[in-house]
């Protein structure tokens, strides 16, 4: 499956952005997706997961109840909502598609989107 996220900006702390990440091919339903950001200077980290079918969500702890991770298949589409943005949110981010279910680990993710880039200023 080959993934194109987009919806990234520069915005204030405190703002929202939705980052959507569109997929290619017709078993978009069958992964499992997530979304993972790389701040300069440090690893690429989970952010958020989302079951094939919607039904189980994961978060990092440091973006629950701001970030809310969903898709829809019958789109192609996964988003990433994300509310109360903070400067250390800044980062690119990565959409990913796993046919191993839901996970934090970048290593279960077979395919990456090109990355987005989010800028939170304070």
């Amino acid at each position: 499956v080959q993934l194109q996220a987009f919806g990234g900006g520069l915005v204030q702390a405190g703002d929202s952005l939705r980052l959507s990440c569109a997929a290619s091919g017709r078993t978009f339903s069958r992964y499992a997706m997530g979304w993972f950001r790389q701040a300069p200077g440090k690893e690429r980290e989970f952010v958020a997961a989302i079951s094939w079918s919607g039904a189980g969500t994961y978060y990092k702890d440091s973006v629950k109840g701001r970030f809310t991770i969903s898709r829809d298949n019958a789109k192609n589409t996964v988003y990433l909502q994300m509310n109360s943005l903070k400067p250390e949110d800044t980062a690119v981010y990565y959409c990913a598609a796993s046919e191993y279910g839901s996970s934090s680990y970048p290593a279960d993710f077979g395919s990456w989107g090109q990355g987005t880039q989010v800028t939170v200023s304070s």
